[in-house]
């Protein structure tokens, strides 16, 4: 792969992909279209493209209807999506960002392909949680335009974004993307390359601790959240936090710190990984530690 770390920067950064319409790809996709930004969104189907768009619509129309945007805010950031199945539609893109599945082996395949399509001058970002920044750059043919820039669940609502420079990522890299994150009205952070950066390294092992209360018969899902929102002042319980981010990404995270820092208080508790292995992973499942068969979610042990 051709090195492109010399090619200027792009004067102006309009177009941006989005690789990846999932909760986190859909939410950075709605933002970006939303502060006036010509959105590309890909994934490997048509089906999850339509249902992402479906759910920006949605979501566009629930902020129209609070009074945070107007309804021309709305029809004018739904026109600047658009939709493809294939990486070749970033080819006019300044800027992409990764936000597929938390998998270090899918992301690095995605960027082996990306490249080769990109402009010399384009900037690449990555959504990951976790992975080490510098190991996916290390892929690409332009690692000095490379970054980590960690958007929060749900990205519309939440203020943060966490920029995170690999070890060959240049300075006006960082400050392009830093310039773009406060035009999408969030508040960056700039976090080292260390596993799970800031808000995952105190976060997850928060949540790993809370399922070690749990399956060592501390307490029950109901005692712990309540304790939490009650005794600390945490809008959300830990389990119940866990179920929203999804307990699969809970225990990759959670892998990446432990197989990263070799230190046993990150080993994932073995309750997680039969959650997981059971195909409980969460809200999105329908089932985690909590069921959300019904029209209130009941705790599952």
């Amino acid at each position: 792969m051709s090195d492109q770390s010399n090619a200027p920067l792009p004067a102006e950064i309009r177009t941006i992909g989005v690789i990846g319409a999932g909760q986190m790809g859909s939410g950075i996709a709605h933002v970006c279209a939303l502060a006036g930004y010509q959105v590309v969104l890909q994934d490997l189907g048509q089906e999850q493209l339509d249902k992402a768009v479906d759910g920006i619509d949605r979501n566009l129309d629930r902020q129209a209807k609070r009074g945070k945007i107007s309804d021309d805010d709305h029809k004018s950031a739904l026109k600047r999506i658009s939709t493809s199945v294939e990486l070749s539609g970033f080819g006019d893109c300044e800027l992409v960002i990764e936000a597929a599945t938390e998998n270090e082996e899918v992301k690095r395949s995605i960027f082996q392909k990306l490249c080769p399509v990109l402009r010399p001058e384009a900037l690449v970002c990555t959504n990951t949680s976790s992975i080490s920044v510098t190991r996916l750059a290390s892929v690409t043919d332009r690692p000095s335009r490379f970054m980590g820039m960690h958007f929060m669940n749900p990205v519309p609502v939440m203020q943060l974004v966490e920029l995170i420079r690999g070890i060959a990522t240049d300075e006006k890299t960082f400050a392009a993307i830093r310039e773009l994150t406060v035009k999408l009205g969030k508040q960056p952070v700039a976090a080292e390359d260390f596993p799970a950066f800031i808000v995952n390294r105190i976060l997850l092992p928060m949540i790993n601790e809370a399922v070690y209360t749990l399956y060592e018969g501390v307490g029950s899902v109901e005692a712990i959240d309540t304790a939490m929102k009650l005794g600390a002042n945490h809008p959300m319980g830990p389990l119940e936090l866990a179920d929203f981010i999804g307990l699969d990404t809970c225990l990759a995270v959670m892998h990446v710190l432990h197989d990263g820092l070799a230190d046993t208080k990150y080993r994932p508790c073995p309750l997680l990984v039969k959650y997981v292995e059971a195909g409980w992973v969460g809200r999105k499942a329908g089932r985690g530690f909590y069921d959300y068969s019904g029209d209130t979610p009941v705790p599952t042990r």
